[in-house]
């Protein structure tokens, strides 16, 4: 995994955080989380195979104090304070994912992640005092928008099956030491990269360079917002 940005030494989540929001359909889905080749050719979602999906690794990763709710859409609107109204999660973690996909039946002009995805994040948002967002992807996707409104963000890629792969690194039982194999677009107005005459910094760069990534206690340099 490579993490892209860490406000505030979001993370690793402590284990005890009291509230801790979940979203995205691809929190709890093993067939989203492994993507094509997996079973069959072009994969697909749901149990389409054994496995831990994300929210599981959660769950099983946080402390038995701590109160994990899930809702795909975001919105928490039975979790309640205990004053009666609707609850603010300390932390919130957003999975923003693609669906499943292989070879050129997966091909994409926009490189866009599904629009419910992106209404989850914001829902979330709304409810949390911070946001981590987990993107699980085979390739970059756009990001732009997400990014600035995100306290810690995560390319996950695919982990298949090992969903708690994934949560012991959110929590800190392993480090994060991955780097960017590639350069990661800020729009698909870029593609082809022209590297003889790309910019390096400024709105007019690509989003993230290849072999970025912030390792052990190192702060991610500043990312533009370009909204």
């Amino acid at each position: 995994m490579v993490l892209l940005k860490n406000d505030g030494a979001t993370l690793p989540l402590s284990k005890e955080t009291p509230l801790i929001f979940v979203a995205g359909r691809g929190a709890n889905d093993i067939g989203i989380q492994s993507g094509g080749w997996t079973i069959e050719w072009q994969g697909h979602e749901g149990a389409i195979t054994t496995g831990t999906t994300l929210l599981e690794g959660i769950r099983q990763a946080a402390a038995p104090t701590a109160k994990v709710e899930y809702d795909p859409l975001g919105t928490f609107s039975g979790v309640k304070d205990v004053s009666g109204q609707p609850a603010m999660a300390d932390v919130g973690i957003a999975v923003v994912a693609e669906r499943p996909y292989a070879e050129g039946v997966g091909d994409s002009k926009d490189l866009a992640l599904p629009p419910e995805d992106i209404a989850a994040f914001k829902e979330l948002a709304s409810h949390s005092r911070k946001v981590v967002l987990v993107i699980l992807s085979g390739r970059p996707v756009m990001i732009g928008d997400l990014l600035p409104a995100a306290d810690a963000v995560v390319a996950a890629w695919l982990p298949g099956s090992e969903g708690q792969g994934v949560a012991d690194v959110i929590f800190g039982d392993a480090p994060f030491t991955g780097k960017l194999p590639y350069t990661w677009p800020r729009s698909v107005t870029q593609l082809p990269f022209d590297f003889d005459h790309l910019p390096a910094s400024g709105c007019d760069a690509p989003l993230l360079p290849r072999g970025y990534g912030v390792t052990g206690t190192g702060t991610a340099p500043s990312i533009p917002d370009c909204r």
